[in-house]
């Protein structure tokens, strides 16, 4: 038993990973080839991706948003566990990074559920809002650049269903929203989407010590 969260030293996160770790072949070769990029510590761990499918295989979910796709290991890890007739809208604005990713989803025979919106996301998640869709989502997971972190969620909050779920990713910061000292523009904007979120009597919350830490948000 523990009264807080053990310290993961890197001998214990080998092991974590040996002893849970179910990663499809084709999400570890996306995920190894992302780590030769300079922007490699932009992608989730492999446990987060593997806590994000057993989420949506819970909830039972058909429609899902992926706001900051990058490489697409997060919007791959969802729509591996989307049934058949389940879709995933990918926000992003990078036709590098997410050709990467388009080819890994044809790979996984998913780009069918994959729906890639080469746009800025806020323009992306208005359209949806003024097409008719909100309160049509189960699941939102954010991951894009942090200024917007804010209107990410509260976009987010509107699309989702009451009882569905919000992921927002980087609460932890690599330890920087503890210290006082670090003030820049990323810094600050993770610390104010969280101190929101603490208070925000319309969800449920639970902040997780996943990857870079990891906010789960239910609408109530």
């Amino acid at each position: 038993m523990s009264d807080a969260t053990l310290k993961l030293t890197p001998e214990l996160y080998a092991y974590l990973q040996k002893m849970s770790l179910r990663e499809p072949d084709v999400l570890r070769k996306l995920r190894e080839q992302t780590h030769k990029m300079s922007m490699s510590q932009m992608q989730i761990s492999p446990e987060q991706g593997q806590f994000m499918r057993l989420l949506i295989e819970l909830m039972g979910a058909k429609k899902t948003l992926d706001i900051g796709v990058f490489t697409g290991y997060s919007a791959l890890s969802v729509a591996l566990a989307l049934p058949e007739d389940g879709k995933v809208i990918g926000c992003d604005i990078n036709g590098d990074w997410t050709g990467i990713a388009r080819r890994y989803w044809e790979m996984a025979g998913v780009t069918h559920k994959i729906d890639l919106r080469l746009a800025p996301a806020l323009k992306t998640l208005q359209s949806l809002i003024d097409g008719g869709e909100a309160g049509t989502f189960d699941f939102a997971f954010i991951d894009a650049d942090k200024l917007n972190y804010l209107n990410y969620y509260e976009m987010s909050l509107v699309l989702v269903r009451q009882g569905g779920l919000i992921g927002i990713d980087n609460v932890l910061w690599s330890g920087d929203v503890a210290d006082p000292e670090v003030t820049d523009a990323n810094t600050m904007a993770i610390r104010k989407v969280n101190e929101v979120l603490l208070s925000d009597e319309r969800v449920s919350i639970s902040m997780l010590p996943v990857g870079d830490g990891l906010t789960l948000a239910r609408k109530r």
